[in-house]
């Protein structure tokens, strides 16, 4: 069995690795001679997803390919697509219920973009509507707003996803909400 090295013979190899390097054109750095072998850091482990957490899955069979945007309801989900393939989302949204207090249900069907606001304010209620996205007729629109309570009838998104909606959905864009 061969004895483990002194301390002299690593300055000595270390020595010898640092002017080699050096000959070569690399950078050595100046570390300390290696003590004993140390077990690794523990790494932290990510904890396990949780049960049932994941969003639905889109139901992508029920937005025609001609639409640029699609709103699922019942699933509170919505998507920007191209030629029926998603190119953002699914987002969380918040649509408009006829069993909430000052709301309607947001209408369902095909609509196209009509005009945009950026800085929109509702006539009819007084709300901000942050990037709002007008589609359907009685002020129906995207925009800002609270994922938590329903609208009045329009379909609220994130604040992120809001601004990216507005500037992805020109005027004419087709919108199916189902």
């Amino acid at each position: 069995m061969v004895p483990p090295p002194s301390g002299l013979q690593r300055q000595t190899c270390w020595a010898a690795i640092a002017a080699l390097a050096l000959l070569s054109g690399r950078l050595v750095l100046d570390a300390p001679a290696p003590g004993p072998a140390a077990a690794p850091a523990a790494r932290p482990v990510p904890p396990p997803p949780l049960v049932g957490t994941a969003p639905p899955a889109p139901r992508t069979e029920l937005c025609p390919d001609t639409a640029r945007v699609c709103v699922d309801e019942e699933r509170r989900l919505s998507w920007l697509q191209h030629d029926g393939e998603i190119t953002y989302g699914p987002v969380p949204i918040m649509p408009g219920t006829a069993a909430a207090p000052d709301s309607v249900a947001t209408p369902r069907g095909v609509f196209r973009v009509a005009w945009k606001d950026a800085d929109h304010t509702s006539a009819e209620f007084g709300d901000p509507m942050n990037h709002a996205v007008f589609f359907a007729p009685g002020g129906i629109a995207f925009h800002e707003g609270s994922l938590d309570s329903p609208s009045h009838g329009c379909v609220h998104l994130s604040a992120r996803d809001a601004a990216l909606f507005f500037d992805a959905l020109p005027v004419g864009s087709e919108v199916a909400v189902f």
